[in-house]
């Protein structure tokens, strides 16, 4: 069986997370790493794998799959579906959806708003309103940990590795985690 092949950016989150669920899975992967600043992921040949030019997106055999959260889940269902990374049952499912579409929605979305314009527009500072909403957001983060190990429930899920990859990556842009003693806990175990 040929390996997958993930297309990849290190500096993204999203795309990091479905490299942190194929490893945890123990899955062999191929990754390709495309250099979003260099444009790589606008050339003709991607384009033709993934016509909306994002990463992560991964080719299992025929099968071309992106959107990181999409990956995550695809990842486990269709190669160790009895994973407690994504557990079949519903209910557990529903929280660990909830908090996947959190990360994407709200604490990505929130860092993405902030430091997109640094990395990318030439921008210097950041708004304090955007920085503002980011703690929201990672406050919110700590009230999920609040009297567990981990964001979903009793085991390490898929939730556990977007979020962790989002948050790294908040952390290494200088966000000051000291304030939420949960998530600094997390980030620890």
């Amino acid at each position: 069986m040929a390996p997958i092949v993930l297309y990849h950016f290190p500096m993204s989150p999203p795309s990091r997370s479905a490299l942190l669920v194929a490893r945890n899975l123990g899955l062999d992967v191929e990754v390709k790493i495309l250099n979003l600043m260099a444009g790589e992921h606008m050339q003709e040949e991607f384009l033709k794998i993934n016509p909306q030019h994002t990463v992560p997106t991964i080719v299992d055999d025929d099968y071309v799959l992106w959107e990181s959260k999409a990956i995550a889940t695809y990842l486990v269902e269709q190669h160790q579906p009895d994973s407690t990374l994504y557990p079949a049952d519903p209910k557990q499912r529903g929280i660990i959806n909830q908090r996947l579409y959190f990360d994407s929605t709200v604490l990505f979305g929130r860092a993405y708003a902030a430091f997109a314009p640094l990395m990318r527009q030439g921008a210097t500072t950041i708004p304090q309103e955007k920085k503002d909403a980011i703690m929201e957001a990672l406050g919110t983060l700590n009230g999920y940990l609040d009297g567990q190990d981990w964001v979903a429930g009793e085991n390490t899920t898929v939730a556990d590795l977007c979020l962790l990859a989002t948050v790294s990556s908040l952390e290494k842009f200088g966000v000051d985690l000291s304030g939420l003693p949960n998530v600094t806990a997390w980030l620890v175990d």
